[in-house]
């Protein structure tokens, strides 16, 4: 089981250079941490990923802005339609929930039920999170 978490704070929705990564985790000896990051803080070799993440935030519908973003390492069907001729074959992925704002001031909540592309399967993704949520 993973107890794993990112949350990623956009303090201004729309404005995506601008955020504060915060991960959650049990460490090795079985302790929760709380890491937080600003965007100067993401290493070099993190920043596609976290472009991957943003990526997935910009397709969101308009008029609807993200300010926070929790996301979590999931197993999804490694490929669609499952072949009838042997097992089906599992992967992981970094699942994102996505709090949306308006500009009337209302809030939204938006899941990998609504927006396919918000189930991230690249493996660059996976390491991103794994990066921040083990020590």
């Amino acid at each position: 089981m993973n107890n794993s978490e990112i949350q990623i704070q956009f303090p201004k929705p729309g404005n995506w250079q601008e955020f504060t990564l915060t991960a959650i985790y049990r460490d090795s000896d079985g302790y929760t941490r709380i890491d937080r990051y600003t965007q100067d803080e993401i290493p070099a070799e993190q920043t596609p990923a976290m472009q991957a993440v943003v990526a997935a935030l910009v397709g969101l519908a308009e008029p609807w802005q993200a300010c926070q973003v929790w996301a979590r390492l999931d197993h999804v069907l490694a490929s669609w339609p499952i072949s009838e001729d042997g097992p089906f074959e599992m992967a992981e992925a970094i699942s994102l929930t996505v709090e949306a704002v308006n500009e009337q001031g209302g809030r939204r909540i938006f899941t990998p039920a609504q927006y396919q592309e918000f189930t991230i399967k690249d493996p660059a993704a996976v390491a991103f999170f794994k990066h921040f949520t083990t020590k």
